[in-house]
């Protein structure tokens, strides 16, 4: 069963699969890998993500995918992004990938999202510009919380589901080869007895 799920999460990964709002994160992530030149510059260094930055602006450009926000309709924010209400059913969600190394990590992690936790499934509308910092520019249904998350009651969910903990709020399926962090009560809500993962930080190990 692990093996099968592994298979079918590669081939979301390579586009060779769909998921949920996966088709033009896939597209996105296949163009900044051919841009992207073998060897010139090392993943994971500064001058890497800028290069995939440009490169992405060139996508913006040339797809017509950028976007504008409607920023009266403030809700909060943290280190990783900024949050819009768009309508009684959908937020906007502005991320500049700053817990990620690479773009492609950050988009990555979407996929991942969209495939364990389709319910609250990200999906990218274009890319904006603040103050010069590139941001991804996201959907995902708005929930509306009925109640305080139990985090006993997520990590019996994460154990279920093959994850175990690593420390607080942090989980990880070996036998996948996935780590899913920062699962606190803030990124887990509740409503009407439901847990909905709204925002997850997805990694993969080598034994992916």
């Amino acid at each position: 069963m692990t093996k099968s799920l592994k298979n079918e999460l590669r081939d979301i990964i390579s586009g060779k699969s769909e998921v949920r709002h996966g088709r033009i994160i896939q597209t996105i992530t296949r163009y900044l890998k051919e841009s992207t030149a073998p060897g010139s510059e090392i993943k994971g260094t500064k001058h890497f993500k800028e290069q995939e930055t440009e490169n992405l602006k060139s996508f913006a450009e040339k797809h017509h995918f950028w976007t504008t926000i409607n920023f009266s309709q403030y809700v909060s924010e943290g280190a990783e992004q900024k949050v819009y209400l768009k309508d009684t059913s959908k937020v906007i969600k502005l991320n500049d990938s700053i817990y990620y190394t690479s773009w492609g990590d950050y988009f990555l992690n979407l996929l991942l999202h969209n495939y364990l936790f389709s319910d609250t499934a990200y999906e990218l509308v274009g890319f904006a510009t603040e103050k010069d910092i590139l941001y991804a520019v996201i959907e995902q249904p708005y929930v509306q919380i009925t109640e305080a998350t139990d985090l006993i009651r997520v990590r019996h969910f994460m154990e279920n589901n093959g994850f175990k903990v690593i420390r607080n709020n942090y989980y990880i399926n070996e036998d996948l080869g996935i780590i899913i962090e920062d699962l606190h009560d803030e990124n887990v809500l509740t409503k009407s007895g439901l847990l909905y993962f709204i925002d997850t930080v997805i990694y993969l190990t080598n034994n992916f």
